[in-house]
Formats: structure tokens, C-alpha cells, sequence
């Protein structure tokens, strides 16, 4: 069994995410520079072994694509052919920021440390493939 990553991808940085080889636990992994993105792939696929990559799908709150939908889609055409034996998956990512940012907060980190964006970018990743793994999970005990 492989990993399952996630991505939160941006316009500037990328946040990553990913689980155990068990795929029990989820946890940010890093923040990548958006033009980096394809070279970290690259060394991560080489080094580990993933079956899912799951891609936040951005969305407006009454399902329609959201502005970002337009840069996000070509790169997961790209990605489908680019890792073509490795499954890529969409999930809905609304509202990660927002709930990364009450994270951080509850969790009782400094305000200087909360305005990190890279942070923000790897915690959102961290919260679609947790709601990824949920909807994987509930699926298979109905």
C-alpha cells in the first residue's frame, strides 16, 4: 500500500501534504514555490511510493468554480499525464484556509508565526486529505 498526497495548489506556493504508507495518519509535509512543484514531485515520487494524489477543487459556495479553477485545471491534466499510474483525485477545499488560520490559533500559536503563509498552505493541504480520507473511510463502511 502507498502514500496518498495532497495538494493545496496556489498561484505562488503549493502546500503538500501526506500520509503514512499504512494511510492512517495525515500530516503536512511541506510548502513549495508553485514553479518548484514539478521537480519536488518528481524526487518525492522517485523516493516513496504513492497510489492517490488528491487536488483541492476549488469551489464558490454555490458549487461552481471558483476564479482559481482556471490555473488549477491544467495542472491536473498535467499531473493525470505526467504520473499517469498514480490515481489523481479532486476534493473540495473551501474554507481550508479559514479553518487552517482557526487552527493555528486554537492551537495557541503566536500571531507572528500565523502569518506565515507557508503555514497556511501546508495545514490546508493537511485538511483536504484529511477530509479526503473521511469521505474514503465512510464510503467503505456503508
Amino acid at each position: 500500500m502507498g502514500r496518498i498526497l495532497a495538494i493545496d495548489y496556489g498561484k505562488k506556493r503549493t502546500g503538500v501534504a501526506v500520509t503514512d504508507p499504512l494511510q492512517i495518519i495525515a500530516g503536512g509535509l511541506v510548502t513549495v514555490s508553485t514553479e518548484g512543484i514539478w521537480n519536488f514531485l518528481d524526487d518525492y515520487l522517485k523516493r516513496e511510493t504513492v497510489d492517490t494524489i488528491v487536488v483541492g477543487k476549488p469551489l464558490t459556495l454555490n458549487n461552481r468554480p471558483s476564479e482559481s479553477f482556471s490555473f488549477i485545471e491544467p495542472f491536473v491534466r498535467k499531473l493525470e499525464r505526467r504520473y499517469p499510474r498514480i490515481r489523481v483525485e479532486r476534493m473540495d477545499e473551501r474554507f481550508t484556509s479559514s479553518i487552517a488560520g482557526r487552527a493555528m490559533i486554537e492551537g495557541g500559536m503566536k500571531k507572528k508565526d500565523r502569518q506565515e503563509k507557508e503555514r497556511i498552505d501546508r495545514i490546508s493541504a493537511s485538511l483536504i486529505l484529511q477530509s479526503y480520507m473521511e469521505m474514503k473511510k465512510n464510503k467503505t463502511l456503508k
